[in-house]
């Protein structure tokens, strides 16, 4: 049985400061034998389903957490960090209205904070561990106010009972050891349970040279500006167990802890089930004849005059899909769509005509949702909606760029805000753009970047491995 469980791992999607990426960490914490990981990125699930998913395929249990950043009831401008890991599903909701929280009212200079009294309001279901010498404890013990240190661990012992660790690190960073020696004594005194942790923002070692050139790159530094904070250290890499063993070999309960919460923590995602919102249908009728009602009503509206015979193939064509929008359970999303298009046109806001695979529906163009008939231009139901290939239907629904906002101001209103969102995209760094941003930061000539950036092919997917390959002139430059 492993020693040590890893409870504090930046991830890619922490976007400043972590380098990790997801499923090469899952691999490495399943080669080394160890049965749980937690994920804390900074304010953020961001990579929680691609986690959730890459360690289920590695046999591991993820457990799911998040780096905070509280202010300091002293100082508005100030904060201090702390780690919380949900243990069930009340921590895991618990823990996203935290989030949510931070980034809807508790930004500072864009950055996303929590206040203390949001933390005790939410604490149920979460396990703290305290942020080192970041947190509020540490700070207070490097500072000399002992005082305040134990205030501030009476209020989190109180808020987490039998939830809430004192977290240790040894990474070779400034001022480490003496906290982690005012840590223990602290400990002592509170009867309160000490954790070890490695912060880890990279995966081996060999990429801190990488991972500092990331962190100046967001921070607009160069790797030799003595002004920069030098706020890491190339031991943050995902240790192996018996490294950390040897590490806190005088400190054994600490190790022992990591696995106790890898213990106490599971948290169920529930994928690839839908959460659709109800829509309002006229008393005495289903969801699915109302559908129907519609469809056929917009199909004679569609085609005013024309007798059934003539629109047999469009009658037969609807019953078809009308049959496989009910069984897959998503009349409802047809209906809110259709919704929120009427609006917008009742409104004068312009919408597209239909694009992507939605367009092949006939229900869609009789509902309005689209206009194009599908059936004039050969287009096929199945590529959007097909039983044997269930996943959820996908309206690529264009408005008016200056407008879009007020649909989706009318959709949050209309069927609760708590039951909206949008979908975020992350856009990764192109091999040119890499170049030359590396370069800044190691204080290259400009001219000598502008030179490598353009050997690099202008080509789709292109990665930094490929135009080394591909240009040989590139490689005698490095």
């Amino acid at each position: 049985m492993t020693s040590f469980v890893h409870l504090k791992l930046h991830t890619e999607y922490s976007l400043i400061d972590g380098l990790l990426r997801i499923k090469p960490a899952m691999a490495r914490v399943a080669e080394l034998a160890m049965p749980a990981v937690a994920i804390t990125d900074h304010h953020n699930f961001f990579g929680l389903l691609k986690a959730y998913k890459a360690a289920a395929a590695q046999g591991i249990k993820l457990i799911v957490g998040a780096d905070l950043h509280v202010i300091d009831p002293s100082d508005q401008e100030r904060h201090h960090e702390l780690c919380l890991l949900a243990q069930n599903e009340v921590g895991y909701q618990n823990l996203m209205l935290l989030l949510s929280e931070a980034y809807q009212q508790g930004q500072f200079l864009g950055r996303p904070r929590v206040k203390l009294d949001w933390v005790q309001a939410h604490s149920d279901g979460l396990i703290a561990l305290s942020g080192g010498r970041q947190g509020d404890v540490g700070q207070a013990l490097l500072h000399g106010r002992e005082d305040d240190a134990r205030s501030s661990l009476q209020r989190w012992l109180q808020w987490f009972p039998n939830r809430y660790y004192l977290e240790l690190q040894r990474t070779g960073r400034s001022d480490e050891e003496e906290y982690v020696h005012a840590a223990v004594a602290l400990a002592s005194e509170y009867a309160c349970p000490v954790v070890a942790t490695n912060d880890v923002r990279f995966l081996d070692a060999s990429e801190f040279e990488a991972h500092e050139a990331r962190v100046c790159i967001g921070d607009g530094r160069t790797l030799d500006d003595p002004r920069r904070a030098r706020t890491y250290s190339e031991q943050q890499y995902l240790r192996s167990p018996e490294e950390m063993a040897d590490l806190f070999k005088d400190i054994p309960e600490a190790l022992e802890n990591t696995v106790e919460i890898a213990r106490r923590c599971s948290v169920t995602l529930s994928l690839g089930e839908p959460f659709l919102p109800n829509y309002p249908v006229p008393e005495g009728e289903g969801i699915e004849q109302f559908l129907s009602r519609l469809s056929f009503e917009g199909l004679g509206e569609r085609f005013p005059g024309q007798t059934d015979q003539q629109l047999t193939a469009y009658r037969d064509r609807l019953d078809f899909e009308l049959e496989t929008i009910n069984q897959m359970g998503f009349p409802g999303y047809f209906l809110v769509v259709m919704d929120f298009i009427q609006w917008a046109k009742k409104n004068d806001i312009p919408v597209g005509p239909g694009r992507g695979s939605g367009a092949g529906s006939l229900v869609a163009y009789v509902l309005g949702i689209t206009d194009l008939d599908p059936i004039a231009y050969d287009l096929l139901f199945e590529r959007f909606l097909n039983p044997d290939r269930v996943s959820m239907p996908d309206f690529d629904v264009d408005f008016c760029m200056e407008r879009r906002d007020e649909v989706i101001d009318y959709v949050a209103e209309t069927y609760g805000r708590q039951s909206v969102s949008q979908i975020i995209t992350f856009g990764t760094m192109a091999a040119k753009a890499v170049v030359r941003d590396v370069a800044r930061v190691q204080g290259k000539p400009y001219g000598l970047a502008d030179r490598m950036s353009k050997l690099i092919p202008f080509e789709v997917g292109m990665t930094l491995a490929k135009a080394l390959e591909q240009e040989e002139q590139l490689v005698q430059l490095l």
